[in-house]
């Protein structure tokens, strides 16, 4: 790679430059020294991973080095390449998921982290590194008591734990607790952390105190910065609860047109995952004697019968955000009419004779059925259900793993053609369109048996998805 290649000779003249004095040649000793600045840690680390990854470009461990080295720098498209490529040298690696799943933290796209988690720690991912990160996820989707739950086990696990001790904070601020709030902080605030002051401003200015939340930023913040971070503070009161857990821990600040309002799509998570949870026991033990029921004293008293929910399907699947998703914008089935049904209105219901019929009123005109209004056109790309089967950057290599991955999948896979996607600085590979998510979900737990690492995915409304060539 071109980078490498530079990032080698930049080591090669960093070493020529820390040689001993006696190596120097004697026509350069007369030479003025020359001072330049070491690069700081995270460019080293890069540097040090660029270089490995050159002489080993398919092995996992270099790759996930380096995509953690891009995070270092802020590089999210870089890291985002590199895990995509570890992926998918090792589908079922769980340094690689939590690698993917911090890259969509960074980047705002929290159901993206949320799934990618999930699959670290069901791949053995040490819950004292994922755990943190996870809870942020779920408060990015208004999941904030579980979002907490997860947080204080972070805790558990490791009580010197200040970023999840801070978010925590931030989480008990957005859920309006603020004694909660402050509680949280303190520890971190008697210590005079800095970072536990910043989240103290966010905290304050989401509770409403701006004032407050301002005079600490002007406080214990170079002039330069507090001046570019006060205005946002008066924001906080008007964003979303999801938008204010980025914007005080990530620093993602939503467009002005977009204050205020939430993707749908982490509504609709967000009730996927509340409807989870009501799946747990509750009520008494069986057998144990029911309280008495005081007898109503009026009819207007009588309880009524609470609507039965639905009994969960046998064995379902783990909850994914992808699945939670996937009937996002299904049209709804259209009411149609039974040709056995009977209109009343042409049943005619024969009478007794009147002594003196009334007059029969004037017939009065049919009313001209109004015109049908025109359905608007069809998108050019509309949202359907698809099986993601890979990732990679360049269609060429795609079109070469789709040789070998539909060879791996077999009949299963013969009904669909092969597609693409951008995903980011990488993309797609599916398999599709399926008629609907539940054969959708039919095809993935068949693919899974065979060993390919496959999950559903849903494209957007709009979104390009074109035939892989």
């Amino acid at each position: 790679m071109m980078v490498s290649r530079s990032c080698v000779s930049c080591a090669l003249a960093l070493a020529a430059a820390l040689l001993p004095a006696g190596v120097v040649r004697a026509q350069d000793s007369v030479s003025q020294p020359v001072v330049q600045a070491l690069p700081s840690p995270e460019v080293q680390r890069l540097n040090r991973a660029l270089v490995a990854l050159a002489k080993a470009p398919r092995d996992r461990d270099a790759l996930v080095e380096a995509g953690q080295a891009a995070l270092g720098v802020d590089d999210l498209e870089a890291a985002i390449g590199f895990f995509g490529r570890a992926a998918e040298v090792d589908p079922g690696s769980a340094a690689v998921a939590q690698g993917l799943g911090s890259v969509y933290l960074r980047a705002g796209r929290a159901g993206e982290a949320l799934v990618q988690f999930d699959r670290a720690l069901a791949a053995g991912a040490d819950e004292r590194t994922v755990l943190s990160d996870r809870a942020l996820t779920l408060d990015l989707v208004g999941e904030h008591p579980a979002a907490q739950t997860a947080y204080t086990r972070a805790l558990e696990l490791d009580p010197a734990n200040d970023e999840a001790r801070r978010r925590l904070a931030i989480s008990f601020a957005i859920s309006g607790n603020r004694a909660r709030f402050e509680d949280t902080l303190r520890p971190l605030l008697d210590r005079r952390d800095m970072a536990a002051q910043r989240a103290r401003a966010f905290g304050l200015a989401i509770l409403g105190d701006s004032d407050r939340a301002t005079a600490i930023v002007e406080q214990v913040m170079p002039r330069d910065l507090a001046t570019r971070l006060v205005p946002y503070l008066g924001y906080m009161p008007r964003l979303t609860k999801p938008q204010q857990a980025a914007a005080a821990n990530l620093g993602i600040f939503p467009r002005a047109a977009d204050i205020g309002r939430d993707d749908p799509r982490l509504a609709r998570f967000a009730a996927e995952e509340r409807a989870d949870s009501r799946l747990a026991p509750a009520g008494a033990p069986l057998g144990s004697r029911p309280s008495p029921t005081p007898t109503p004293t009026s009819a207007s008293a009588t309880p009524r019968p609470a609507p039965a929910r639905p009994a969960p399907a046998p064995a379902a699947p783990t909850l994914r955000v992808a699945d939670a998703f996937a009937d996002l914008g299904a049209p709804l089935p259209d009411a149609k009419v039974s040709g056995d049904a009977v209109d009343l209105a042409r049943i005619e219901v024969k009478r007794e004779a009147a002594p003196q019929p009334a007059p029969k009123p004037e017939a009065k005109p049919e009313a001209k059925p109004k015109p049908k209004p025109k359905e608007p056109p069809k998108p050019v790309h509309p949202s359907r259900v698809w099986v993601q089967v890979a990732t990679g950057k360049k269609i060429d290599a795609l079109a070469f793993d789709w040789k070998r991955i539909s060879k791996e999948g077999g009949k299963a896979m013969s009904p669909y053609k092969p597609h693409t996607a951008r995903w980011g600085a990488t993309n797609r590979l599916v398999i599709g369109p399926v008629a609907n998510r539940d054969k959708a979900e039919a095809l993935v737990r068949e693919l899974k048996k065979k060993g390919l690492d496959v999950f559903l995915w849903l494209s957007d409304e709009g979104e390009a998805v074109q035939p892989l060539k």
